[in-house]
C-alpha cells in the first residue's frame, strides 16, 4: 500500500468554538473546554484512510517539559470504543479521501496551551505532521469537571457574562459600578495564559507546575498571588490607598480589566498603577472566569483587618471623637473578594462549592501575598484549620470592634456598643441588575444557637451587645441628599428607652476618611452640649457639614466618617455611634439613538450636570462595553464646563456582539473624579 499523505486539515475553529462556548473569543485560534468532544477533518492526497491498513494516533503536549507522567503529554490512538478517563480519537465519518474524527480531552485534563501532531503509519512506514495548536479550558457544562456547575443561568452569568456590577459605599448607602470584565476581548486569553507561565511556582519547576494546573485549587491560588505585585513576583496591579495617584491611575477611574491586563502585557509585566480591592478582584474576576471557572465579585460592609487574629479590633478616641493613636487594625467600609466555584476533594466532604478568594495584598499566606481558596462553607462553621486563610477572612466577617474612649484625665472607658463588622455581603443578582445579599452563606443568623456554637468552636467570646433596649440609645442619621457641591445635615439621635429624665452630653464629629478606614482631616465638630430627655422621648443634636469645609479634605473615596459620643451623667456610660457617609456624585446620563444592530453603526449621547459652583478642567470621559467598542473610547472636552452647566458628546458604536451588552461611562476632572455611569443595550443579531 502507498503511504498515507496528509495533504490539508481543518480545526473547524467557528464550530467548535460555538459549542464549546467559546467563540466570542473570536475565531483566530482552536478554543476547547475539556472532557468535550471536538471534530476535525483530515484530508489526504491520493487516496483515502483504509481502516484495514492504516493506522492513525495522535500526540497532544502541553508546558515547556510535556511527559505522560505529569499528565502534561498523551499518545492515543483512533478507536472505536473510546474510554471516558483520558484522551481518545473516534472516527466520525469518512468522505472520500476526507475523514472527519471526533477527539476528547478528559474532564480532569490540564488547562492551557497545547500542541497537537498527527502520526500515520502504513506497513511499518509512518509520517508525521502537526496540525495546529488550541487552548484547553476548565468546562463547568461538563458533569465529571471539578469546576461543574448545575444551572444555565448561573454557567451564563459566572462565566459568559463579560459584565457586571460592582457593589461599593456604605452598609447604610450601598450602590453599584459598572465593570467591563471583558474575558473574551481580544488578547485576554493569551494574557491570562502568559500570567500563568509567569508565576514564581512555574519558574521554580516548570514540570510540576503545569502538572497541577488541572486543579482549580492550584489555579486559583495562583492567581489569587499573581493579580498584586507584593511578591516582586510581576503580578499586575500596584496597590495604593493615600490619594496619591498622580504617576499612575486613580483606582477609582478604571472601569474595567481589559484595559488594565493589556496595560500590564505592554509594559513588559510591570505592575500597573493602582489598584485597591476592587481593582484587585475584577481583574482576577476576569482571569477565572476566562480560564472556565465560575467566579462573582463579592462585597463585605464593615469588613474587619484584624492583624494581630484576636477578633477584636480596638478604637481609642477622645472625648471629642477624635481618633486618639494608630491602629493597625481596621475596618474598612467596604472590601471586595471573588468567589469561584469548585469542588474540594483535598478536603473532607461538604465544602464543595463556592471558594473565597482575595487577591488584595493583606496577610502572608504560606510566605505569599494570596488569600483562599477557602470554602464559604468553612468560614459559617467556623473551620478554622481548613485550607486556606479561613480565621483571616473569619474575621472580615465576625470580628469586633469595641470603642474605648480616652478621657481628659488618661483613663479609658469601654463602650457599650460596638459596630457590626460583616453586613450586607452582596453581589450581582444572576441575569439581573439587583444586588443579591449572600450575607446567610457567611454566618448564621446572629444571636442564635448556631452562631454560638460556632464561635465556641473558634474560640471567640463576642463583646458587642445587641441593640440595648434599656437606658440611652444613640444612632446617627444622614439628612437627604448627601450630594457633591452642596452642605447636607447629620443627626445624632438619641432615645431615651427608660422611664425617668435623663441628662447626657452629646459631641459630633466629621473627618473626610478613605475605603481602607484611614482617618484624614476634619471637616466639622459640635460644641459638646448638654440635652435632657424625657422618659420614651427621642432628640436630635444637628451638624451641618458645609461643602467649603470638605471640599479640599475629602479622597477621591468621597467618604466623611462621623462619630457621636455621648455621656450619660448618671451612670457614667459612655456610648459611642460611628457612620459612614457617600458623598455623591451627579449621575451621568446615557442615550441610546437609533435601532441597536449588530455590526451596524449606533449613536450614544452621554452627559452631566456640573453640580459644584466651580467650573470643571481637564473634562474626561472615557467610554467601553465588551462586544459594544473596540477597547477603550476616550473624549478630552476642549473648554472647562461651568457651575451647573452640562458637558455633552455623541460617539459612534459599532456592535461586534448581539444580545445583552453594557455600556460603561467613567468622567475624570480636577474636581470630579471616578463619577460612574451605565446603561445596558440590547443589540439585534445581524439578519442572514
Amino acid at each position: 500500500f502507498a503511504e498515507l499523505v496528509l495533504e490539508t486539515w481543518d480545526l473547524h475553529c467557528d464550530r467548535n468554538g460555538q459549542e464549546h462556548r467559546t467563540a466570542d473569543m473570536g475565531c483566530t485560534q482552536l478554543v476547547l473546554r475539556r472532557g468535550q468532544p471536538f471534530t476535525i477533518t483530515l484530508r489526504f492526497s491520493g487516496r483515502g484512510y483504509d481502516e484495514g491498513v492504516d493506522k492513525l494516533s495522535f500526540n497532544v503536549e502541553t508546558g515547556p517539559c510535556p511527559n505522560e507522567t505529569s499528565g502534561t503529554s498523551s499518545h492515543f490512538v483512533m478507536t472505536d470504543c473510546p474510554e471516558e478517563s483520558c484522551w481518545s480519537a473516534v472516527m466520525q465519518q469518512q468522505d472520500g479521501e476526507s475523514l472527519s474524527v471526533s477527539l476528547c480531552s478528559p474532564p480532569n485534563a490540564r488547562i492551557g496551551r497545547y500542541s497537537m501532531t498527527l502520526e500515520t503509519c502504513t506497513d511499518y512506514q509512518g509520517s508525521s505532521y502537526r496540525i495546529g495548536d488550541f487552548v484547553l479550558l476548565f468546562n463547568p457544562w461538563h458533569p465529571e469537571d471539578t469546576v461543574f456547575m448545575r444551572d444555565e443561568n448561573e454557567r451564563r452569568e459566572y462565566v459568559l457574562s463579560q459584565n457586571g456590577l460592582i457593589f461599593q459605599g456604605t452598609s447604610n448607602y450601598i450602590f453599584s459600578i459598572p465593570w467591563n470584565f471583558g474575558q473574551f476581548e481580544e488578547d485576554i486569553l493569551a494574557i491570562c495564559l502568559s500570567m500563568l507561565d509567569i508565576n514564581p511556582k512555574h519558574l521554580r519547576d516548570q514540570n510540576r507546575d503545569c502538572s497541577r494546573r488541572n486543579d482549580p485549587v492550584y489555579i486559583g491560588r495562583v492567581v489569587s498571588a499573581m493579580v498584586n505585585c507584593n511578591d516582586e513576583d510581576r503580578g499586575v496591579l500596584f496597590g495604593r490607598w493615600d490619594n496619591h495617584y498622580d504617576d499612575g491611575m486613580s483606582p477609582m477611574a478604571w472601569i474595567g480589566s481589559v484595559d488594565i491586563l493589556k496595560r500590564w502585557k505592554k509594559f513588559g509585566c510591570q505592575p500597573v498603577k493602582y489598584g485597591q480591592c476592587w481593582v484587585f478582584a475584577a481583574v482576577a474576576c476576569t482571569v477565572m472566569r476566562c480560564l472556565g471557572i465560575p467566579t462573582r465579585v463579592v462585597t463585605n460592609y464593615n469588613s474587619a483587618h484584624d492583624t494581630n487574629a484576636n477578633l477584636t479590633i480596638d478604637r481609642y478616641i477622645n472625648e471629642k471623637g477624635e481618633q486618639e493613636r494608630q491602629s493597625w487594625d481596621k475596618i474598612w467600609n467596604f472590601h471586595c473578594w471573588v468567589e469561584s466555584w469548585m469542588a474540594r476533594p483535598d478536603l473532607a466532604a461538604g465544602y464543595d462549592g463556592w471558594q473565597v478568594l482575595d487577591p488584595t495584598p493583606q496577610e502572608k499566606s504560606e510566605g505569599v501575598y494570596c488569600c483562599g481558596p477557602a470554602p464559604v462553607k468553612a468560614i459559617k462553621e467556623g473551620d478554622m484549620l481548613l485550607k486556606y486563610d479561613i480565621p483571616f477572612i473569619f474575621a472580615e466577617v465576625n470580628a469586633d470592634v469595641v470603642y474605648w474612649v480616652v478621657q481628659g484625665d488618661g483613663m479609658q472607658k469601654q463602650s457599650i456598643r460596638s459596630s457590626d463588622v460583616g453586613k450586607f455581603i452582596s453581589t450581582k443578582s444572576v441575569g439581573r441588575d439587583s444586588r443579591e445579599d449572600i450575607t446567610h452563606n457567611y454566618k448564621y443568623p446572629e444571636g442564635s444557637e448556631e452562631e454560638r456554637a460556632v464561635f465556641e468552636k473558634a474560640e471567640h467570646q463576642k463583646k458587642s451587645i445587641g441593640e440595648e433596649d434599656e437606658g440611652l440609645h444613640l444612632r446617627i442619621k444622614v439628612s437627604e441628599g448627601a450630594n457633591k457641591g452642596s452642605d447636607f445635615d447629620v443627626f445624632a439621635v438619641v432615645n431615651n428607652n427608660t422611664d425617668e429624665e435623663r441628662v447626657c452630653r452629646v459631641t459630633l464629629c466629621a473627618r473626610a476618611t478613605s475605603h481602607n478606614g484611614t482617618l484624614g482631616l476634619q471637616c466639622g465638630l459640635t460644641d459638646p452640649v448638654d440635652i435632657n430627655i424625657e422618659p420614651r422621648a427621642e432628640k436630635r443634636v444637628p451638624l451641618r457639614i458645609l461643602y467649603e469645609e470638605y471640599r479640599d479634605k475629602l479622597t477621591q473615596d468621597n467618604l466623611i466618617k462621623v462619630v457621636a459620643l455621648l455621656k450619660d451623667h448618671q451612670t457614667g456610660d459612655v456610648l459611642v455611634a460611628v457612620r459612614d457617609i457617600y458623598v455623591e456624585n451627579p449621575p451621568i446620563k446615557i442615550r441610546i439613538l437609533g435601532e441597536p444592530m449588530q455590526n451596524r453603526k449606533l449613536v450614544a449621547e452621554i452627559s452631566l450636570v456640573n453640580p459644584l459652583a466651580v467650573p470643571l478642567n481637564g473634562c474626561v470621559f472615557v467610554v467601553e462595553g465588551a462586544g459594544l467598542t473596540e477597547g477603550q473610547l476616550v473624549k478630552e472636552l476642549e473648554e472647562p464646563v461651568e457651575p451647573q452647566a452640562e458637558a455633552k458628546f455623541r460617539m459612534d458604536l459599532m456592535p461586534r456582539l448581539s444580545g445583552l451588552q453594557k455600556l460603561m461611562v467613567d468622567f475624570e476632572s480636577d474636581q470630579l473624579t471616578g463619577v460612574k455611569g451605565y446603561r445596558n443595550v440590547i443589540i439585534a443579531p445581524q439578519p442572514m
